[in-house]
Formats: C-alpha cells, sequence, structure tokens
C-alpha cells in the first residue's frame, strides 16, 4: 500500500508553514472550529490524534484534560515541529503512517483525525482497524475533503468565474470514478484519493461504526463577504465533511 509523505516535501512544508501562520486560513476559520465542536468530553480521556501534523489538536486535547494523547504522523517535519511547539507532559509524538496504526498496543477513548484520510488508499480497512483501537463506548471524530472538492483532476479551474473574476459555481468532474486525483498544488503530482460520499458513510458502517453526526464545512456569511477573495468559494460547495461515530457498543 502506498504511503504519501508530501508534508516531508520542503516546498510543501514551506508552503504549509506560510499558510498556516496567516490567521485566515482554511483550518483555523473553518475547519478547527466545527472538529472541536462535534468532540466528546475529553477530561480525564485517552486520546489518539491520526495525523497529529504540527500538534495543534493534540495540545489543545492535553489542555482540555485529557489523560494522555498519542500524536502519530508520517511526516518528520511535522512530528518534530509537534515535540517542539506543541508539547506537554501527557502529550507523546510517535513517527508513524497511519497505514501503520496496527503496531499500536494500545485502547483509547477517543481517536481524532484532521483532514489526512484524504491520502489513504484503503480508507474501509483503516477505519476497521480504527474501530479495534477503541474501547468500548469509544468516539471517533474526524475531517477530511469533502466528495466535492476532490471530484477535480486539475484539468479546468475549480470555479467557473465571470470575466471580473466573481466565482459562479464549483465544477465537480468525474464524481463517480473513484481513486487517486493528481493535480498541480504547490507541488506538481499532488495526489489525494477521491471517494463518493456514500463510499465513505458504507465505509464506516462496514467497519462497525454507528453515525453520530455529519456536517459540512460553513462559514460566516460575514467572513464570507468580508474576505471574498479568500472565501468566495465557500457559498458554492463544501470543502470538509465531519463526522462523529461510536463503536455501536458500551
Amino acid at each position: 500500500m502506498a504511503k504519501q509523505n508530501i508534508y516531508d516535501d520542503e516546498e510543501f512544508f514551506s508552503d504549509f508553514r506560510k499558510n498556516r501562520d496567516d490567521s485566515l486560513n482554511f483550518n483555523d476559520c473553518i475547519e478547527t472550529p466545527i472538529l472541536l465542536s462535534m468532540l466528546p468530553p475529553v477530561q480525564g480521556k485517552k486520546v489518539l490524534d491520526i495525523g497529529c501534523g504540527m500538534g495543534q489538536h493534540a495540545k489543545q486535547y492535553a489542555d482540555m484534560g485529557a489523560e494522555s494523547v498519542l500524536g502519530i504522523d508520517i511526516s518528520e517535519k511535522m512530528i518534530a515541529y509537534a515535540k517542539e511547539h506543541n508539547g506537554a507532559d501527557n502529550i507523546r509524538y510517535l513517527r508513524l503512517a497511519m497505514e501503520d496504526i496496527k503496531t499500536v498496543q494500545e485502547r483509547f477513548d477517543l481517536i481524532t483525525s484532521s483532514l489526512v484520510f484524504d491520502y489513504i488508499e484503503d480508507f474501509g480497512g483503516l477505519m476497521k482497524q480504527i474501530h479495534g483501537l477503541l474501547e468500548d463506548g469509544g468516539k471517533f471524530v474526524f475531517s477530511m475533503s469533502h466528495p466535492m472538492t476532490t471530484a477535480w483532476d486539475g484539468v479546468y479551474d475549480r470555479f467557473t468565474r465571470t470575466e471580473t473574476g466573481e466565482r459562479l459555481y464549483a465544477n465537480i468532474r468525474n464524481y463517480f470514478v473513484e481513486g487517486p486525483r493528481k493535480v498541480n498544488w504547490v507541488v506538481d503530482g499532488y495526489e489525494c484519493y477521491h471517494r463518493t460520499m456514500s463510499s465513505l458513510i458504507n465505509a464506516l458502517i462496514s467497519a462497525g461504526f454507528v453515525i453520530e453526526e455529519c456536517r459540512e464545512s460553513q462559514i460566516s456569511d460575514e467572513m464570507r463577504l468580508r474576505y471574498p477573495q479568500k472565501f468566495g468559494g465557500t457559498i458554492h460547495r463544501p470543502d470538509f465533511v465531519f463526522f462523529r461515530c461510536g463503536t455501536g457498543s458500551l
């Protein structure tokens, strides 16, 4: 199974850092608030954060009173940054690909992941492994790119625009053609996996999860109108989809 480590590419990592340093980014303005709002109580829980990146969420969980947090990520650069900038006594960081979580010999009350599953080839298999890492009654909360966003192959612009550049509508291409999509984004040949919404849902069900909540990303009208160049396209399609799942047992 292919394992992607795009974040150790120097150009991609530098662009990612630059984007996150800008306070008007999609992660902080849209994705993170929704993800955090869907969490169960974190106080006293054992948490696993898959694809922890620079450790922002792991640090948030620690500050929210988690008993322990394990953050895993395939990227050496991300793990090094997380250890340096987002450490705490109850946080451990481990360089580990999500495809290898079967090597984790622990069980958790809460498993989270933020915008990482776009890179997994065997989504269904990973969901089954995650289910096996949860304690009975545990929760699984994650975000990933919305299928309407990944249904794009880079051949055409993401949006059809007016002559002045205003976005008229989003372009969706080959929605029912699932599999890898390679586009030129920051670096040549950036790759993610496109799946339909029904494939995501059915993979969760097949893994044994009970879907408790599903949300699609939005931003307020105020923010969209204030920053049209940044967020103007959010009215036409959701960028992210979010799930909170239970194990189906108590």
